[in-house]
């Protein structure tokens, strides 16, 4: 039977200049999604705890007071401690400082950037990951173009028009699992993505786990996101 992990980092620091108003008083991650009357990080600390995790490490930067007070006051579903970085580290270096903080540091464990809403099975990509004893694991979307595509023949006849279809590449989804060793690796200062990723990808030791046909996934990064998902909120529940 594999071992799922219990533990998970979110990544919670970011500004989130793209979304203001809306961040102009509260950080990324406290912005509420339309309809549901919870932030974003309450949608993903609920997903965690149903995916069996019981300890979550938050990474506080942006008006991480805000962040700290809302957790502090929230009936939670598992065990939450908040870290913040004295001095801007990078991605990498935040990852590694908030790793430190990890209940169990020779145990694997997850990671989520704190702007994803999603719902998938992390038990599924926890597996996956094991099955190819993959240092680290990403989770990988086929997001939706936001233009509308043209589909064209061989010569040069418009045949269509298609509205949002889905991106030909998948990309880096912002969820990991990562092994216990993986925080070593890590740099103090920088980019993991520009560093740890690479040299990880060229040992064939980084994974790639691509989300399940139909499984919800739509990062927030602007208020159009917002909109877009209190739509697929409302549809989803009719």
């Amino acid at each position: 039977m594999p071992m799922y992990p219990t533990q998970a980092v979110v990544l919670a620091g970011g500004q989130g200049s793209r979304l203001r108003p809306y961040t102009d008083d509260r950080p990324k991650p406290m912005v509420e999604i339309p309809g549901t009357g919870t932030p974003i990080i309450g949608h993903q600390l609920a997903w965690l705890a149903a995916e069996g995790v019981t300890d979550a490490v938050v990474s506080c930067g942006h008006l991480a007071e805000v962040l700290r007070e809302w957790l502090d006051g929230a009936d939670l579903p598992l065990r939450v401690t908040t870290v913040v970085e004295a001095e801007p580290l990078g991605r990498g270096g935040g990852l590694k400082y908030a790793a430190k903080s990890l209940p169990h540091p020779d145990e694997p464990w997850y990671a989520t950037n704190g702007d994803i809403w999603t719902r998938f099975s992390l038990r599924e990509m926890a597996a996956f990951h094991a099955e190819r004893d993959a240092t680290a694991t990403l989770a990988l979307a086929r997001p939706r173009i936001p233009w509308g595509a043209v589909e064209t023949d061989e010569f040069g006849h418009v045949l269509d028009f298609i509205e949002s279809p889905p991106s030909p590449y998948l990309i880096n989804a912002g969820v990991y699992v990562f092994s216990a060793a993986f925080a070593g690796l890590l740099p103090d200062r920088g980019d993991h993505e520009r560093t740890t990723f690479p040299r990880l990808a060229r040992e064939r030791a980084l994974a790639g786990f691509p989300l399940p046909q139909g499984a919800y996934w739509r990062a927030i990064d602007t208020a159009k996101d917002l909109t877009e998902a209190a739509k697929e909120l409302a549809a989803h529940t009719r």
